[in-house]
């Protein structure tokens, strides 16, 4: 269970959407190949439940990567999730280009980033969130560090968090 600070719920209670880097967020971070060169990747059954919660109840919900791949097209199609960037190396573009389309304001959406390339967007979204296993970089600037591995709950823990502070369990 995890303890709210008011600046937390405070945070919580904006949130009208929710984005993710893949890589170490949705995943462990691990990188499998085949001997043709094709990439792998393993996501959380509980993770994707709570995505799929989120999308319930009505929040927006997108992936943001740096990557391309299939397994993350066809992800975010089963869990029905709103919005995909993928080869996105400047993960600002793609904030930016939410906020206009949705018309939010960028205290109104949450991020959960992993590594170095996800700093820029962190520091301008209202609730920016990392794993337990993120580095310290990101760790020193999020308002929500989730006692949880990328791509093992950490994901689940986030959505559960704003799914409970907003009441939506309750709709």
């Amino acid at each position: 269970m995890i303890k709210l600070n008011l600046d937390l719920r405070s945070r919580a209670l904006k949130i009208k959407l929710v984005a993710f880097d893949v890589d170490g967020v949705m995943t462990d971070g691990s990188m499998i190949y085949d001997n043709n060169g094709i990439q792998y990747k393993t996501f959380n059954a509980k993770d994707g439940q709570g995505i799929a919660m989120l999308v319930k109840s009505g929040i927006k919900t997108a992936i943001i990567t740096a990557k391309e791949s299939g397994a993350v097209q066809h992800r975010f199609e089963d869990l029905g999730m709103t919005k995909l960037y993928m080869a996105q190396k400047n993960k600002l573009v793609a904030l930016k280009e939410m906020l206009e389309e949705f018309n939010l304001d960028a205290s109104e959406v949450a991020y959960m980033g992993d590594d170095l390339p996800d700093i820029a967007i962190l520091r301008e979204v209202g609730l920016a969130c990392c794993p337990n296993d993120a580095v310290h970089e990101v760790k020193d600037i999020c308002h929500f560090i989730s006692a949880k591995r990328g791509g093992r709950g950490a994901v689940r823990e986030l959505t559960d968090l704003i799914y409970k502070t907003q009441n939506k369990n309750n709709n």
